[in-house]
């Protein structure tokens, strides 16, 4: 079912706006949680459990998962946080709290906590320790989770792959325990980050045996994981009494608790609070429009040389070249996404702007542009009366798993943009889609 895809959120960040974040995310507007319950509604998801928002703090610029979250500041992260979880769950930026505490759906802020690394210089995120200060972790890195659970009131929360001063988050009794549910009053469910629990054995060799992984992380406080390891051992486990039942009741008490408060053992859900929401309300008019607003606030102009943005109506010609003009998934909706209501590429737009476009990619091989037609490019810029190139990143370059060596554009794309920039009768437009830093010097 195709649904509503916003910009990812430093895109929606860049804008400054203060409204926002409250339009995307808060009260009966919501236009996340909305469309959430009106797709399960619809019998088109699996469940109402939405692991997002992604809170890691963005400290290294070449970090592939950068993307996903709301940048370096604490500050800001810790607001995007309760913004994105109040509007998801159903609660309202006006002080009311959630009616009967019902769920619109499910947040799970991540990753918790200190994580801002996938793979970069032969170290991956499943090995990785964190060597962090009290007082960085106090300032820096906790804040976001802090006002997730106690202003935000998220029902659940994920703990990361990595250790944190040699102690894996998911096997940490005083972060998950002592600081998120003791400290913090946390109340809802913690589930592991997708095979973490078997990587504190297999990878990581903090636990020696497959029982004893499971039992650090229960009795740390973790409820559920993403994978099979508990499948796998956890009734060995407890048999090897490793595990005591009390910890096995605790997790289940945490999970169905979510499951009540969503009311999925409340009846016919149509007569339930969020029950009338509906297909009509998900790729609607309104929220279409919202996104379209989220896009345009979070583009940053940084130059306009001799004003010649915004293009005249009586322009006749235009070429669009480079990797990005022409791109959908990869750039355009970033690294988790569903099927969008309607993806517009930027040489579709300027080919209902102009009457005469012409598209050159530019490059052979996509945004890597090892291989590029420069000359053929230089040859299309000269015959139209602007020029606009559209460079930057996708997926390829930076993602879950994959971070960045450089903050250069890739290949041969500086190459292009000089060469064709001289050919040019006008000075060039230039478009870079990335969500993130790139060096344009």
């Amino acid at each position: 079912m195709e649904m509503l895809v916003l910009k990812l959120q430093l895109v929606s960040l860049k804008s400054f706006s203060p409204l926002l974040p409250l339009i995307l995310n808060f009260g009966t507007k919501s236009v996340i949680g909305t469309e959430a319950r009106g797709v399960y509604n619809a019998g088109q998801a699996e469940g109402m459990t939405f692991w997002a928002p992604n809170i890691n703090i963005f400290r290294d610029p070449r970090w592939g998962r950068g993307q996903e979250t709301a940048g370096e500041d604490p500050l800001v992260n810790s607001k995007y946080a309760v913004s994105y979880v109040r509007g998801l769950q159903g609660d309202s930026f006006e002080g009311g709290g959630l009616v009967g505490d019902r769920l619109q759906a499910s947040a799970c802020c991540k990753h918790f906590t200190a994580y801002d690394l996938d793979h970069w210089n032969g170290v991956d995120r499943f090995v990785f320790d964190a060597n962090v200060t009290l007082q960085d972790l106090t300032d820096t890195y906790q804040p976001p989770f802090h006002s997730c659970i106690q202003q935000g009131r998220s029902s659940g929360i994920m703990c990361a792959y990595n250790r944190v001063n040699g102690v894996p988050n998911c096997a940490d009794f005083n972060l998950l325990t002592k600081t998120a549910r003791q400290k913090w009053n946390f109340n809802g469910y913690i589930t592991s980050d997708c095979a973490a629990v078997a990587i504190i054995h297999d990878k990581q060799g903090y636990a020696k045996t497959p029982e004893d992984a499971v039992a650090d992380t229960l009795k740390a406080g973790m409820d559920v994981e993403c994978g099979d390891y508990l499948t796998k051992h956890a009734k060995s486990a407890v048999l090897q009494n490793k595990v005591p039942i009390s910890q096995i009741d605790r997790a289940l008490h945490n999970l169905f608790s979510i499951r009540i408060r969503l009311g999925l053992f409340d009846g016919n859900p149509t007569k339930l609070k969020y029950g009338t929401i509906g297909p009509n309300q998900v790729c609607s008019k309104q929220n279409l429009n919202i996104a379209l607003e989220a896009a345009r606030s979070g583009i940053v102009l940084l130059k306009n040389t001799a004003s010649i943005l915004p293009l005249p109506k009586s322009t006749n010609s235009i070429a669009v070249i480079g990797p990005n003009a022409n791109s959908t998934s990869k750039v355009v909706l970033g690294n988790y996404f569903g099927v969008p209501c309607n993806l517009v590429t930027i040489l579709q737009g300027f080919e209902s702007y102009a009457k005469n476009s012409i598209y050159h990619p530019g490059c052979n091989d996509g945004i890597k542009c090892v291989s590029a037609e420069i000359d053929e490019a230089v040859e299309v810029a000269k015959k139209v009366d602007y020029v606009v190139l559209v460079m930057g990143l996708d997926q390829s370059q930076e993602r879950e798993s994959h971070d960045r060596d450089h903050l250069e554009l890739p290949g041969k794309q500086q190459e292009l943009i000089k060469s064709v920039a001289k050919a040019s009768k006008k000075p060039v437009i230039l478009v870079v889609l990335c969500e993130v830093k790139l060096d344009l010097k």
